[in-house]
C-alpha cells in the first residue's frame, strides 16, 4: 500500500522514493503510464473496487456503472459520460469541470503527455477477461 498521500508528493517523488513508499514494485522499470497510475492507486484498482470504482472494463462503460460499486455521486450516476480516450482525458484534466458535482476532486494528471501515457497503458491493462476480471 502506497504511503504517499498527496498528488504533490507523488509528482515530486523519485522512482526510488515511490518504491520505498510502497507505491510501485520496481519503479524505474515501469512503463511511464503505469508509473502515473500509481497516483490513482490510493483510491482505485484494476480488478476490484476500493474507495473509487475498479478500472477493469472502463473503456466503453457508461460512467457511474462499475459492477459492484455503489458509492457514486448522484452527478456521476446521472452523467451521460461513456468512457473512451477522449472523455477520460477530459475527466482527468478536471473531474469537477467534466462532471460538476462528482465526488472525485483529485485532479492529479494535469499534463497532456501524462494523460496520454496513462490512457495508453490503461487501454492494455484493463481489458476484461484478457488482462483483468470484473468485480461483482
Amino acid at each position: 500500500m502506497c504511503r504517499l498521500r498527496s498528488c504533490h508528493e507523488h509528482r515530486l517523488a523519485s522512482p526510488d522514493r515511490l518504491a520505498r513508499a510502497g507505491c510501485v514494485g520496481a519503479a524505474a522499470a515501469l512503463p511511464r503510464g503505469e508509473q502515473v497510475y500509481t497516483r490513482c492507486a490510493a483510491c482505485h484498482a484494476i480488478d476490484y473496487n476500493r474507495t473509487g470504482p475498479q478500472h477493469c472494463g472502463l473503456f466503453g462503460r457508461r460512467a457511474g456503472t462499475a459492477p459492484g460499486f455503489e458509492n457514486y455521486s448522484k452527478a456521476m450516476r446521472e452523467s451521460k459520460f461513456v468512457w473512451n480516450e477522449r472523455s477520460f482525458d477530459r475527466f482527468l484534466t478536471s473531474p469537477v469541470q467534466a462532471v460538476p458535482g462528482t465526488s472525485m476532486g483529485y485532479a492529479c494528471v494535469k499534463g497532456a503527455q501524462e494523460r496520454a501515457e496513462i490512457i495508453a497503458w490503461l487501454r492494455q491493462a484493463i481489458q476484461p477477461s484478457v488482462t483483468c476480471k470484473l468485480s461483482r
